[in-house]
């Protein structure tokens, strides 16, 4: 990020949970960013996914709050599955579990390893999320391959909409077979919409679409009152 001063609302850490600015105010450039400071205290971070705001920062900055315009979604029924991933899939004997090891997941979804640019799951986003999946709100979809941890993703369920927060894959496919899970089950539970956060390549192959933040605010105040 540009070391150029830019003015967005501060949140102290005392200020109250709701007290973020309206996301219409977000920059462009950067896209999205719309507030800093506050804290990651389970009441804040369910405020602000209900309306359309997420954290994304480094290692030595303050918390960044975002919400990007367009938005990435993908809806559970439009996901894609083709032919050769289900042989793919199939292959690879893979095994499905929920909430099993979320400790682990989020883990493996901030490794060095897999994340070349380097990761924003630092170790306060992890003490925060672990703190939602005791709570009730995080959970994790896992693909487990001869009773080992190969794959899966994690993210927050508020109402009828799953907020996505990081996926990663340990072998060909497993993040996909365990987002592919996470759309059936959703579907099974009348789940309308997956939120992306921010497109890549890879979602919009799989089913994700853009869309403009105001109507992504308005499936919030149906889905996720």
């Amino acid at each position: 990020m540009s070391r150029k001063r830019l003015n967005i609302h501060w949140i102290d850490a005392r200020d109250p949970v709701d007290s973020f600015p309206p996301v219409d105010s977000a920059l462009q450039n950067p896209d999205g960013l719309l507030a800093a400071g506050g804290d990651l205290q389970p009441d804040r971070l369910i405020a602000a996914y209900q309306r359309g705001i997420f954290p994304w920062y480094s290692t030595g900055q303050p918390i960044l709050w975002w919400s990007p315009d367009p938005r990435a979604i993908l809806l559970p029924q439009d996901m894609k599955v083709t032919r050769s991933l289900r042989k793919s899939i199939r292959k690879q004997a893979f095994e499905s579990r929920i909430d099993y090891d979320f400790d682990a997941v989020i883990t493996a979804c901030g490794d060095p390893l897999y994340r070349r640019d380097g990761t924003w799951i630092t170790e306060e986003m992890r003490a925060a999320y672990s703190k939602l999946y005791q709570l009730g709100f995080a959970h994790s979809v896992e693909t487990w391959q001869q009773d080992k941890l190969v794959g899966g993703l994690y993210g927050v369920q508020l109402g009828q909409v799953f907020f996505g927060e990081s996926m990663f894959s340990r072998v060909p496919d497993a993040s996909k077979f365990a987002l592919k899970c996470l759309c059936e089950q959703l579907i099974s539970q009348g789940v309308g919409m997956i939120d992306c956060q921010m497109a890549t390549s890879h979602l919009l192959s799989l089913g994700a679409q853009l869309i403009p933040r105001t109507e992504f605010t308005q499936m919030l105040e149906k889905y996720a009152p």
